[in-house]
């Protein structure tokens, strides 16, 4: 801060209804100026002074920017990445591997939670930040992932003949000479480092969480900030960590979401990033840890769109919200990144919203908190998928990813207000679902894509896109005609593929206009054994192949995708399987940019939220119980129309 004024900022944070503050990460060169030598005073600063004001804290551990100190003594702390070793200067630029750092994170860790530990404002501590493993691939990680893969694979010769090592003179014929990865042109090799790295990761969080467990008290959480694939905002599942298994050891996951304002302001990754973190921890309540009040200059919300964002984050599970940050920064790298206060530490229009949303969730917040969501459809997504498309995706020079593929299927749901959860390989209860959503699901073993023929034929509904069955969990591809185990399931099956250029769906079947009818990115040549086709490609040449398939396969149905589809074409796949999934009802009247959601609160009431994202007044028929409508406390009937103003909201708890 330029000048002393905590007792102004708490005032304001009162006045705002901020009853919550996150403090201490990313400040380890000030709580540790030198080796050994710690000053914890502003730390006790900010925790005496909230204490007083009854506001309530978070500490983060300080670990995720290292001091000048540690590489000036201990210059392998910093990561050797396929481009050099890290310079100093940025956060998040270590190995956290490094025996040093470890050692050094560990002593200012205890140090901090040792001082701070009895402090009573304190509710729960936030393990590192954002972490991933930073690209770390210097010789001492590659002596554990030589480690790594001798514990897994035990055999040298099993990892040759798996991963294919005999092309182009690949094969490793000793340990010793087991190469680095960052040359390496053998998917199933980079694929296999990839995944190792990720569980660099959930160790490391591990790791950390275990210290901060010998500190806490029972009363209180840790937590860590988890974050999305980022596209100048949060866009889809984060390539770098495996969060269901990292999420293990936090008592309470946690999300930084961050999205585009204004008239780009839709409500899609407030909603993508929750229905994710709460899918981490089995449906469990989350907290928002970071997203933006201001941010960035095209971030600077209307008026009414601080209030819609805030409790389109409690629609979908979320217990807390925090902004990054409170004040905006005079120096260094986020100077121009704005809190919710502006450089001028004054009231803003931004902050008057937010004392409105404090007071509201002063008010309301026993209606709200806990919301707990039945959710019959979820998509499946895959970290080992992800990775494996991004080998192979749509051939050499193309920039679409596997969240590409993965987000318009969620858009599809998010617009016609079909509530989703997010299942991986490893999650035990696919089978408590209706449908499921199946993007690219590139590798996989036969084990999962068997365990989903099983789904259908015990009757649920699957929806597959091209891209899936392809290789095995060694991102090798199988040798059956394709999509390999699934074509049983799937009723169809195809062995070309091929880059589509004017091609469209021939007679229009989805009704959507030629604009909107193009085959984009990829086509996959299908040949239906049992299958029913849905559409085929207009084209004089490809046009006696199948495009979309659906096949009845013992009690379920199998919809499978073959091609690259328009935002307009995809809705309606969507659509047609939610409905042949007998899930399809009220709520579905309703589409973007009118969005429902829906939970049951900690007194066993339904409550129903309606958010009209758009700069034009909505309307929505309320087609449930008799409720009450918990802003103005009106009574509300069944099919009674509400009114949304622009970029506003009402919601309903039912009697």
């Amino acid at each position: 801060m330029p000048y002393e004024r905590l007792d102004k900022d708490v005032q304001m944070m009162k006045a705002a209804g901020i009853n919550v503050v996150r403090i201490a990460e990313s400040t380890w060169s000030t709580v540790e100026p030198q080796e050994g030598v710690f000053d914890f005073s502003h730390i006790d600063r900010v925790l005496n002074a909230m204490h007083k004001a009854d506001i309530q804290v978070i500490i983060g551990t300080p670990t995720y920017a290292v001091p000048t100190w540690l590489v000036r003594k201990y210059p392998a702390v910093l990561a050797i990445t396929p481009t050099g070793q890290n310079q100093y200067g940025a956060r998040q630029n270590m190995d956290i591997t490094n025996p040093d750092f470890r050692r050094h994170a560990e002593l200012v860790i205890r140090a901090m939670l040792g001082h701070v530990k009895n402090h009573p404002a304190i509710i729960g501590y936030q393990v590192d930040n954002e972490t991933k493993a930073y690209n770390t691939v210097g010789p001492a990680v590659q002596k554990l992932f030589v480690q790594y893969m001798q514990t897994k694979y035990k055999s040298l010769d099993v990892i040759n003949k798996a991963y294919g090592l005999d092309y182009w003179s690949n094969r490793i014929n000793s340990w010793e000479d087991f190469p680095s990865t960052v040359g390496t042109i053998n998917a199933s090799l980079g694929s296999e480092f990839s995944k190792f790295q990720r569980q660099l990761v959930t160790d490391y969080l591990a790791w950390q969480a275990g210290i901060v467990r010998e500190y806490k008290k029972p009363n209180q959480f840790i937590t860590q900030n988890f974050d999305l694939d980022w596209r100048g905002y949060s866009f889809g599942i984060q390539p770098d960590v495996d969060h269901f298994a990292a999420a293990k050891a936090l008592d309470i996951a946690g999300i930084d979401i961050y999205h585009p304002s204004q008239d780009q302001l839709t409500g899609t990754e407030i909603s993508f990033g929750g229905d994710v973190t709460r899918s981490m921890k089995g449906g469990q309540n989350y907290l928002v840890l970071e997203t933006e009040a201001q941010g960035f200059p095209q971030w600077v919300p209307y008026p009414g769109q601080l209030r819609l964002q805030a409790f389109s984050h409690l629609a979908s599970g979320a217990n807390m919200l925090e902004y990054w940050h409170w004040h905006s920064i005079h120096n260094s790298a986020e100077t121009y990144w704005k809190g919710l206060l502006s450089h001028d530490f004054e009231p803003n229009p931004t902050y008057d919203e937010a004392k409105t949303i404090g007071q509201d969730f002063n008010r309301l917040g026993s209606h709200l908190v806990n919301l707990q969501k039945t959710n019959k459809v979820a998509i499946l997504f895959s970290n080992e998928a992800l990775t494996a498309f991004k080998w192979f995706g749509f051939g050499w020079g193309t920039r679409e990813t596997y969240n590409d593929v993965l987000r318009p299927l969620y858009d599809a749901l998010y617009r016609q207000n079909v509530g989703c959860d997010f299942v991986d390989p490893s999650s035990t209860n696919l089978e408590s679902y209706k449908l499921l959503i199946v993007p690219a699901l590139y590798a996989a073993p036969n084990s999962l894509l068997e365990r989903m023929n099983r789904f259908v034929q015990n009757g649920g509904h699957v929806v597959y896109t091209y891209k899936s069955g392809f290789s095995d969990e060694n991102v090798k591809v199988r040798t059956t005609r394709q999509p390999g185990v699934i074509t049983e399931a799937c009723g169809v099956s195809f062995s070309q593929f091929t880059i589509p250029v004017k091609v469209a769906l021939k007679g229009d079947p989805y009704q959507v206009g030629a604009e909107n009818n193009r085959v984009t990115t990829w086509m996959e040549l299908l040949t239906p054994t049992t299958a029913k086709v849905l559409a085929t490609y207009d084209h004089p040449v490809w046009g006696k192949y199948a495009a979309i398939t659906e096949n009845r396969y013992g009690k379920g149905l199998a919809t499978y995708i073959g091609c690259g589809t328009s935002t307009a074409v995809t809705e309606k796949i969507v659509a047609d399987a939610v409905k042949k999934a007998d899930l399809w009802g009220p709520d579905q009247a309703i589409r973007f940019p009118l969005i429902t959601k829906s939970g049951v609160n900690q007194q066993k009431k339904t409550v129903h939220y309606y958010f009209n994202y758009s700069a034009e007044p909505g309307s929505v028929p309320y087609p449930y119980g008799a409720g009450k409508e918990l802003f103005s406390n009106a009574a509300i009937a069944k099919n009674q129309q509400l009114q949304l103003a622009p970029w506003g909201m009402q919601i309903v708890e039912e009697k």
